[in-house]
């Protein structure tokens, strides 16, 4: 009797495939509520302040009701005048994204060459401009220049349908704006507004806050450079 209770036992037992296949959805399970509860919120609004998240910005009124939307924010011992050019040069073709260079060329094909300089021939930026992440405008889709307001804001985004309609609605921005701090200083804040965000996004979350991340400090880095060489 024993030992048909042993088998019997035995044979209740999930089979390995099974277990297996348990065992990895407890763990995605796992990572995926650690993402949710603790990684998303920090990296969602990596470097902003309370006050910075409630703020109303620049391009805010062109996606009213969004899904998803990301601020991002650093510190930078520079004037606006120190900053804004190289916003005003952003794109592939012209001063890059001042983030992880080989990742954007190796990974994803850019062929990008992040600048390290101010270029005149570059600084010019208008609605309705493009501003390419790779030589082909279509993959991916190269965002549209929705808003200029020189020395405070460059708000770029993409219309709902990929539209080339500039009266068609916006599907998301992307918002870089400086705010002038005392004494001399600045805060640059990057938001992203979308309307349409399909569950896939939240995989390329962690990857785009890479990135993100790198250019908020790529910028830092070039503005304060810049901002010593004006005061000379």
């Amino acid at each position: 009797m024993s030992t048909i209770a042993v088998r019997n036992s035995a044979d209740r037992r999930p089979p390995p495939l099974r277990r297996a296949i348990g065992w990895l959805l407890i763990v995605v399970g796992t990572i995926a509520y650690v993402y949710a509860a603790l990684l998303r919120p920090w990296h969602t609004r990596w470097g902003a302040s309370d006050a910075e998240l409630q703020a109303v910005l620049p391009g805010d009124e062109l996606v009213l009701a969004p899904v998803a939307v990301t601020t991002r924010a650093i510190a930078i011992n520079a004037p606006p005048e120190a900053i804004w050019p190289w916003l005003a040069q952003l794109g592939q073709g012209r001063g890059g994204f001042y983030s992880y260079e080989w990742l954007e060329n190796t990974l994803l094909g850019c062929e990008i060459e992040n600048a390290e300089t101010i270029n005149p021939a570059w600084q010019s930026v208008a609605p309705g401009d493009l501003v390419k992440m790779r030589p082909d405008p279509a993959m991916p889709p190269a965002y549209n220049v929705a808003q200029v307001l020189p020395g405070r804001a460059l708000v770029l985004g993409h219309h709902v349908g990929l539209s080339t309609d500039p009266t068609a609605p916006w599907a998301d921005t992307w918002q870089f704006v400086i705010v002038p701090q005392e004494p001399g200083g600045s805060r640059l804040i990057i938001r992203t507004r979308t309307q349409e965000a399909p569950w896939s996004n939240r995989l390329l979350e962690p990857g785009i806050f890479l990135m993100e991340e790198r250019m908020l400090r790529g910028i830092r880095e070039r503005a304060e450079r810049y901002a010593v060489q004006l005061s000379r």
